[in-house]
């Protein structure tokens, strides 16, 4: 079983900064693509970023230049720089990843941080 736990969360002026960790722990051999979705109320899931385990990145339009996604495979841990941010950020943040316990790949998500942005 693998476990994803995410921190960092919180209440921010809008043009301020907050950093999201999310570290995993478990039955884990190797963990291929990362990932930060959110969830604002009323809509739907949305990928906010991902990086793939050669560090490749991808990027929603909407936060483009402002986010940053990182990974440090030695601690298993994903990471969400968020600079720059607004009200329309507001929303819970999930982590993703894709795990290989030696015999299966599975998709994991961690419990979400709550980001609420004020203007």
């Amino acid at each position: 079983q693998v476990q994803l736990v995410e921190s960092g969360g919180g209440l921010v002026q809008a043009g301020g900064s907050l950093r999201l960790s999310c570290a995993a722990s478990g039955s884990i051999f190797s963990i291929r693509a990362m990932g930060w979705y959110r969830q604002a109320p009323g809509k739907q899931r949305e990928l906010v970023a991902t990086i793939t385990s050669d560090k490749t990145t991808n990027y929603a339009d909407s936060v483009k230049g402002r986010f940053t996604i990182s990974r440090d495979n030695a601690k298993l841990t994903v990471y969400l720089q968020m600079n720059s941010l607004k009200p329309e950020d507001t929303a819970v943040y999930y982590c993703n990843m894709g795990v290989y316990d030696g015999h299966v790949y599975s998709n994991y998500w961690g419990q979400g941080t709550q980001v609420t942005v004020s203007s």
